[in-house]
């Protein structure tokens, strides 16, 4: 059954032509942002791995990765789901320095994914990562971090506006950070789910922190994160208000990254313990990695926000079931 959902009276804002023209602005012009606001250069990245390097992203843990055999090599490959951990590696092997970081155009595929207006199976977002400091595993450069990333945001939002002056989408600069803990605390009857939309109707652009650990009331986590790359103390999702929906819009999962002592609490905490054999594990375990910051940032999520389209269909080409292709159709959608 399709998930899709079409608003009331909503028309496609731009021509087939033009959504292409300002999905390259957007794309070229937030990487510049991007790399400028963080320290970051771009590197190449693997659209896939080694099945037993570790290296691939578990998301939730359920999720199937592609896999295919390369008979040449003698090796098992996947498909990537992210570049949490390769990044972490790459900055070693490259030697970067503390307070500098790369970014990637990442393309990935989630077999496994509910497809709707704000997924497909279809990955493309910009992955970055950047070494810091052990001084700077706190919650305050976490905070630093958002709001130059969210100062990227908006700043691309304002040109792609001089350049099509027929959109119009408002977002908010300042950021309002608050807890998983503190949201069930105020809504303990709503959904992890209904509770991001409410937060983001009040404050347009919100920093969900504390992900992937069980909370107090309920005894579950808000969402699901994978135990081996983000430090669930010091991580998040950037959200923000989508008027197109009306609700709140993910555009970015980042966070610091585990150390030695947070991945030893949260493979164990999750029952992932036999990860510690991989060679990824191994080596952060043995404090042979740099300590980084880092997360991805969805390319046709800010392209689906800054343009005020309705489905991620419009801005990305996918495949979709025929439900939601004719439901689109019968709406005047246009689905790529």
């Amino acid at each position: 059954m399709s998930k899709v959902t079409i608003p009331a009276g909503y028309k496609t804002p731009l021509s087939t032509y033009e959504m292409q023209r300002a999905i390259e602005f957007i794309k070229s012009n937030f990487q510049v942002n991007l790399g400028q606001a963080l320290n970051l250069r771009r590197v190449s990245a693997p659209l896939f791995v080694d099945e037993n390097s570790g290296l691939n992203d578990n998301l939730n843990g359920v999720e199937r990765p592609v896999s295919f055999d390369i008979p040449d090599v003698g090796a098992q490959g996947q498909v990537v789901h992210s570049l949490a951990k390769w990044k972490r590696l790459a900055l070693k092997r490259y030697d970067f320095k503390p307070g500098k970081g790369l970014f990637t155009d990442m393309n990935a595929i989630r077999r496994d994914e509910e497809v709707d207006n704000l997924h497909s199976i279809y990955v493309d977002q910009w992955d970055w990562e950047k070494v810091i400091e052990r001084r700077d595993r706190t919650v305050d450069f976490l905070e630093q971090t958002v709001r130059a990333i969210v100062g990227a945001v908006v700043e691309t939002n304002d040109a792609l506006q001089i350049a099509f002056p027929s959109l119009h989408t408002v977002l908010d600069r300042e950021v309002y950070f608050v807890t998983t803990q503190e949201l069930e605390d105020r809504w303990p009857d709503y959904t992890p789910k209904q509770r991001e939309d409410a937060i983001c109707k009040e404050h347009h652009t919100v920093f969900l922190m504390q992900i992937g650990d069980d909370l107090h009331r309920s005894g579950k986590p808000h969402d699901g994160r994978a135990p081996d790359y983000d430090d669930w103390a010091l991580n998040g999702d950037i959200l923000m208000y989508n008027p197109v929906l009306d609700r709140s819009f993910e555009i970015s999962s980042m966070g610091i990254r585990v150390d030695e002592v947070s991945m030893d609490y949260q493979l164990h905490k999750r029952g992932c313990d036999d990860r510690r054999e991989l060679p990824f594990h191994k080596m952060l375990l043995a404090g042979e990695l740099p300590l980084t910051i880092g997360g991805g940032i969805g390319q046709s999520r800010l392209c689906m926000l800054m343009i005020g389209t309705c489905h991620i269909g419009e801005v990305q080409a996918s495949l979709w079931d025929k439900e939601t292709l004719d439901a689109c159709a019968k709406a005047g959608v246009m689905i790529l």
